[in-house]
């Protein structure tokens, strides 16, 4: 299959940066320092109108696990409900037990409330026990494909895995290798482990442009944007693989 890019993008900047460079789809997030967020409604519903490529926000409300309670959970359908309704392509959600197993039952209600989007499991697989029996579940559940780093704390260096998940999945799923993926090492990982989708920020944080700060306040942050030469060189690479 052709060889594609999704950007994990934190702004619109970054989703008209990332459509400019070839890329496929963003996976539209909001707190990157926490790994990402679900966006506000008027940042889907900008970004939407602002770029013709796939739209997939990330649907999660909180930060430190994928295991929700009951108000929780209900975020997240409201949340899907709203990117149905501004007209996105899928979701990426990702729903966990407490034991760490894919939570099955919730993630076949999100593929029923987002058709006609499809649904990614997002990084929630990688901190299931058991990868393959996860597999299995996502399939079940029938989700379009899974971001993954092959359970390790970046890509290449799951790389193993990742050629396993690969052959298991036997192109009944996507295994799309997220985390770390650089134009150093995207042929690396497209070619050990035979997988055709790839997940990339290439992100770089922008200067203030304000012309006061005061330097007593130290919650402004940094605001991070795609880097376009970057995303070029992958896409590129991945095109003339």
């Amino acid at each position: 299959m052709k060889r594609q890019l999704e950007v994990c993008a934190f702004t619109i900047q970054s989703c008209m940066i990332a459509e400019q460079a070839g890329a496929v789809r963003v996976e539209l997030c909001d707190n990157p320092i926490e790994g990402g967020t679900t966006p506000s409604y008027g940042t889907i519903k900008r970004v939407r109108e602002a770029v013709s490529i796939d739209v997939y926000p990330i649907i999660r409300p909180r930060s430190m696990n994928y295991f929700y309670d009951a108000d929780e959970w209900n975020i997240v359908l409201d949340d899907i409900a709203v990117c149905k309704e501004l007209g996105c392509n899928g979701v990426s959600v990702g729903a966990q037990l407490q034991n760490g197993t894919i939570d099955a039952a919730r993630m076949q209600r999100v593929v029923e409330l987002a058709y006609p989007m499809k649904v990614t499991c997002n990084r929630a697989f990688d901190a299931v026990p058991d990868p393959f029996a996860a597999l299995e579940t996502l399939i079940a559940c029938g989700c379009e494909r899974i971001l993954t780093s092959g359970l390790a704390s970046s890509a290449p260096e799951g790389i193993p895995l990742l050629k396993q998940l690969v052959a298991a999945a036997n192109n009944r799923i996507s295994i799309m290798p997220g985390a770390g993926v650089r134009s150093s090492n995207v042929l690396q990982l497209a070619n050990e482990t035979g997988a055709y989708e790839f997940h990339a920020s290439a992100r770089k944080a922008v200067n203030n442009p304000m012309t006061f700060e005061n330097p007593n306040v130290t919650d402004a942050g940094n605001m991070y944007v795609a880097d376009a030469d970057e995303l070029k060189k992958i896409v590129s690479l991945l095109q003339q693989a």
